[in-house]
């Protein structure tokens, strides 16, 4: 029964791991850290240094020792001698051991003199190279302790200077409504976007006060701010519908108001009308006497408000009954239409003739600013129509 075989393999050993492990059995037992937090004049090493399996203890502290050195140290061997009670053997030794596993590396330089130098580079993790080393995450700003970030607001599509001012004074005037919404400077310039996103929308100032003022709660505001962007957020009316701009109106061209041209025509006396230009005017021997102008009157009618003269073309009564008896038509009065309705009715073809220069003398009355043109054109076709009408003057 006590003899040993050799050969049997021997029973496995169950790990122990979990609460089952040796050091875990005594909570109250083993190492204690107190540790405070170190602000100044510290070393970070990692733990695969100060852990390391393989290193001595002698080499983890000198590796320890070099990586809190700053830059351009020494750190020969005869240097390190005089600093640590451990003889230069022991050191060398050492070294050789951090060098081995990484944490030493040692190059050659040659200087500007032509001296050549052994130059130590020490590394915190073996392996990796400053190059290879990940950029430092970016630093969160730093913030008030206690503040909160405000919600975000609406932005305008156009933030016009102009725009975010009449913003701000109108959030600057809320606490006058109610104190508990005295906002400062950088609430007031974060919730100025979203008051110009509701100007923008033609909403009228007031109608935005009344939406952050409104219905507020009883109890105490502990971030008004935080609120306003809220309502300016959550309420924020849709764009006005689009309207096509309306067209400028256009004024028509204005007319020119002849009445007030200084007319060339004496305004008492007669005034002569020229001769007529016949064989039968000139065989009368004179019985036609010159037409007068009794008075002038305005003419009935729309004449385009020009006050027309009115020259009668009467003629002595028993001298010329007693040759001309005979008339197309009865005399008409000395107006642009009734002189036209009278050309359309003894010789229809010179109509076109009378309305060109008709246009001709209104022309020539606005460029002149006078009203003699007009008159001219008024007593030639008189003239003509005067002789038209009367058929038996052209036999004579």
């Amino acid at each position: 029964m006590d003899t040993q075989n050799p050969s049997v393999p021997s029973p496995a050993h169950t790990p122990v791991t979990g609460k089952k492990h040796p050091n875990r059995r005594h909570p109250h037992t083993g190492l204690v850290h107190d540790n405070t937090r170190h602000t100044t004049r510290f070393t970070v090493i990692g733990n695969h240094l100060a852990q390391h399996p393989e290193l001595s203890l002698l080499a983890i502290g000198l590796g320890t020792h070099i990586q809190s050195l700053p830059a351009g140290a020494r750190v020969d061997i005869k240097s390190l001698a005089a600093r640590f009670p451990e003889g230069t053997t022991r050191i060398a030794a050492a070294l050789r051991e951090l060098e081995a596993h990484g944490y030493l590396r040692r190059e050659r330089e040659r200087v500007p003199g032509g001296r050549i130098i052994t130059r130590t580079i020490s590394c915190n993790q073996p392996g990796h190279s400053g190059r290879d080393a990940p950029r430092p995450a970016p630093r969160k700003r730093t913030r008030t302790p206690g503040s909160k970030l405000l919600p975000a607001v609406p932005h305008p599509a156009y933030p016009a200077p102009a725009l975010l001012q009449q913003a701000a004074e109108l959030l600057t005037e809320l606490r006058r409504h109610d104190p508990r919404l005295l906002l400062s400077a950088r609430d007031t310039a974060h919730l100025a976007p979203g008051v110009a996103a509701w100007l923008e929308r033609d909403v009228t100032p007031a109608a935005v006060r009344h939406a952050l003022t409104t219905d507020l709660p009883p109890e105490d505001l502990r971030r008004p701010a935080a609120l306003l962007a809220h309502r300016l957020t959550a309420q924020l009316p849709p764009p006005p519908p689009f309207r096509a701009p309306a067209p400028a109106p256009t004024r028509p061209a204005p007319t020119p108001d002849l009445r007030r041209l200084r007319p060339c025509l004496p305004r008492t006396g007669p005034r002569p009308l020229p001769r007529l230009p016949t064989r039968a005017g000139r065989a009368s021997g004179g019985r036609m006497r010159r037409a007068t102008a009794a008075h002038v009157a305005a003419p009935t009618g729309n004449t385009g408000g020009i006050a027309w003269p009115r020259h009668s073309l009467e003629v002595d009564t028993m001298s010329t009954q007693a040759d001309h008896g005979h008339e197309l038509i009865p005399r008409p009065q000395q107006t642009p239409d009734a002189l036209r309705a009278a050309l359309a009715a003894v010789d229809p073809a010179r109509l076109e003739e009378m309305q060109a220069t008709k246009d001709e003398a209104f022309a020539k009355a606005v460029e002149w600013q006078s009203l003699s043109p007009v008159r001219s054109w008024v007593l030639t076709w008189a003239r003509d129509i005067e002789i038209a009408r009367r058929p038996d003057l052209s036999t004579r």
